[in-house]
């Protein structure tokens, strides 16, 4: 179990000056933490300043880099054992820090899992969505894929890093990451409050990224788990135009004999893929 002096807590922030102070105050009295790591991404505002007042250590970025750029320089910098990362916008009650950190050595990752009320509708149904799919490609149930708010060790962060993007998907990446190189990875229930500002994620644009980086990390680690199911299709589809068109013309078309000449294409690409997934995983 991890205990408090071993966690750095690390929020990125940016244009933050309303929510930096009292969340970093809160954090602070919520456990006695190695250290409280503010990483503000070029702010125009006074986030800086008021962190620093509050106590936190900053480190700043010479411009705006992202969110996701912000959570890699906080995992870098941090200099104890765990990370706990949350939002600078004051919607992470720290109270719920605790449950968090507490269970990391038994689990390699711990994510806050928000109630489906506590977000807005459009956002909670794309969420919803996206927790399925990931559940459906990983084998292993997913409660919030998308939840800044989480606890894991830093080593086994620094794995995953470079995969990180840049933008708002670093929870996404993070935790199928460490879900397909088989990590331990849980969910505790957590309550979102409402945070300052507006929203930085757009549903629509940034929707699509999830879906992405969902794809590309799935197919980094278990590459039939897309591969399989497109052949098939293929296949099935070029059998039955096939099947159609010998019933009533008598004859095999070329589209059905492309059809299935992809599914066994993409079949054997997807076996590849596996192979060298596999050979990554022995490394």
């Amino acid at each position: 179990m991890a205990e408090p002096a071993s966690v750095s807590v690390v929020i990125p922030a940016y244009n933050e000056e309303e929510a930096i102070g009292p969340l970093v105050g809160e954090v602070k009295k919520a456990g006695g933490w190695r250290e409280v790591l503010v990483v503000d991404d070029a702010s125009t505002d006074r986030t800086a300043e008021r962190a620093e007042a509050a106590g936190a250590r900053v480190v700043r970025h010479p411009y705006n880099k992202g969110n996701g750029a912000a959570v890699k320089t906080g995992i870098r910098e941090a200099r104890g054992e765990v990370v706990l990362l949350m939002d600078g916008d004051g919607q992470h009650d720290p109270a719920d820090m605790p449950r968090l950190a507490e269970p990391i050595g038994v689990h390699d990752m711990v994510i806050g899992a928000r109630a489906a009320s506590d977000q807005a509708p459009v956002r909670a149904l794309g969420n919803a969505v996206f927790n399925r799919l990931a559940s459906w490609l990983t084998g292993r149930p997913i409660d919030d894929l998308t939840s800044g708010f989480r606890a894991a060790r830093r080593d086994r962060l620094l794995e995953v890093v470079p995969l990180l993007p840049n933008g708002f998907s670093y929870p996404t990446t993070s935790c199928l990451s460490f879900l397909k190189a088989g990590h331990n990875v849980t969910f505790v229930r957590v309550k979102a409050r409402p945070g300052t500002g507006r929203s930085k994620v757009r549903v629509a644009r940034d929707g699509v990224r999830f879906l992405l980086i969902i794809l590309k990390i799935i197919t980094l680690y278990s590459p039939l788990k897309i591969f399989f199911p497109l052949s098939a299709a293929s296949l099935l589809l070029g059998l039955a135009y096939g099947a159609w068109n010998v019933a009533r013309h008598g004859k095999i078309p070329m589209g059905s004999a492309l059809l299935i000449q992809l599914a066994v294409v993409v079949f054997l690409f997807g076996l590849i893929s596996e192979q060298i997934a596999a050979g990554q995983e022995r490394k």
